[in-house]
C-alpha cells in the first residue's frame, strides 16, 4: 500500500470514530507513521483528504456497479437491466448492494462518520442527506417511473414507491451498522422485503 493510500485508510478510520471535526491533519500523521510535513507532499489538507476519499468511494461503487452490469447512477441506463430480470435476479442483485454497502471499508467508515458528525457539522448533515436520502430516492424514483412506463410496473405515486423499495433497506444496513451480528436476519429480511415489494408492484409476478 502507498504512503497515499495509508493515508487515506488512516483517514477515514479516524473520521469513522471521532467524526471529522475532531481530527487533525496531525492525528492522521501520527496513525499513518509520518510527520505531518510529509503527508502535506500529498495532501494539500483535510479537505483534499476527504475530497479524495469521496473520489475513492465513487471509483469503488462503479467497479461494484459494473459487475452488476448496470451503471448505478444513470436510472434511463439501468432500466433495461431491471426490465429483464427475474424476481431471484433481482433478490441476488438486492443482497449483494447490500452487502457491498455493508462490508465495503471506505463506505461504511464513511457512513458511520457522517452519522456521527451530522449533529455538529452543517456542510456534512447536508452531505449525509444527499448521500442516504435524496439521491437513492431520485434515483429510485426515476427508475420506477421508466419501469411503470415499460409497463412492467402498478401505476402508483413513485415517491411512495421510492420509499417503500429504499426505507426498509437503509434501516437494516444502520441496524447492522450497531449490531453486525444481526447481519444474516437482515439479509434474509432483505430478499423478503424485494419479493414482496415485487409482488404487491408489479403488474406480473416473475417467473
Amino acid at each position: 500500500m502507498s504512503t497515499k493510500e495509508r493515508i487515506l485508510d488512516a483517514a477515514v478510520t479516524l473520521f469513522s470514530l471521532k467524526g471529522y471535526d475532531a481530527v487533525s491533519v496531525g492525528q492522521i500523521a501520527e496513525a499513518v507513521g509520518i510527520k505531518a510535513p510529509s503527508l502535506y507532499k500529498h495532501f494539500k489538507g483535510k479537505q483534499d483528504i476527504f475530497n479524495a476519499i469521496l473520489k475513492e468511494m465513487q471509483k469503488r461503487y462503479e467497479i461494484q456497479s459494473k459487475e452488476l452490469q448496470m451503471d448505478g447512477n444513470n436510472a434511463a441506463e439501468d432500466a433495461g437491466v431491471f426490465t429483464a430480470v427475474s424476481e431471484d435476479m433481482l433478490v441476488n442483485m438486492g443482497k449483494r448492494l447490500f452487502i457491498y454497502f455493508l462490508h465495503d471499508d471506505y463506505v461504511c467508515k464513511f457512513r458511520k462518520m457522517l452519522t456521527i458528525e451530522q449533529f455538529h457539522n452543517k456542510e456534512l448533515a447536508s452531505l449525509f442527506t444527499k448521500q442516504y436520502v435524496d439521491d437513492p430516492l431520485s434515483y429510485q424514483s426515476a427508475m420506477l417511473a421508466l419501469l411503470t412506463q415499460a409497463g412492467v410496473l402498478r401505476q402508483e405515486e413513485r415517491k411512495i414507491m421510492a420509499l417503500h423499495f429504499y426505507a426498509p433497506i437503509y434501516i437494516l444496513l444502520t441496524l447492522c451498522d450497531r449490531q453486525p451480528e444481526r447481519e444474516e436476519e437482515a439479509l434474509q429480511l432483505v430478499e423478503q422485503h424485494i419479493k414482496q415489494f415485487s409482488r404487491i408492484y408489479q403488474k406480473e409476478v416473475r417467473s
